[in-house]
């Protein structure tokens, strides 16, 4: 008979163990890009705690970009959604004075070290790039 469920204890501690184990990692990525985007929005010179806020700190990050906070609601759309979403990150890594193989490598892909660079370094946030 074949089942579904974890037969043994042994199997229930590790499955157990596994989703506790991947919880820290999601709260510890969680709260790096809060650390990283209050930095971001402290530099753009909107108030940093708006990054704790999940849907608002995306409405800010598309402010930061230059485009208005009704412009989110492009994500919700499957293809648009991911390319406004590089469109973004392009357009961010511009107005702090970065080209766009930074912006598309580290605010695309790997987020978290781009927005740490941002917020961490000697870069201005000056929206007249974006014109």
């Amino acid at each position: 008979m074949l089942t579904s469920s974890p037969s043994s204890i042994t199997e229930q501690t590790s499955i157990f163990a596994l989703g506790g184990t991947s919880s820290l990692i999601a709260v510890a990525v969680y709260v790096l890009t809060v650390v990283a985007l209050w930095k971001v929005f402290t530099k753009a010179g909107y108030p940093g705690w708006l990054s704790i806020i999940p849907i608002v700190n995306v409405v800010f990050l598309t402010k930061v970009a230059g485009f208005s906070g009704w412009f989110a609601l492009l994500y919700l759309i499957p293809i648009v959604g991911f390319v406004f979403h590089i469109i973004v990150q392009l357009r961010i890594g511009r107005a702090f004075g970065h080209g766009w193989v930074f912006s598309l490598f580290l605010l695309v892909f790997l987020y978290i070290i781009g927005y740490l660079v941002i917020g961490f370094s000697d870069d201005r946030y000056r929206p007249e790039r974006l014109a």
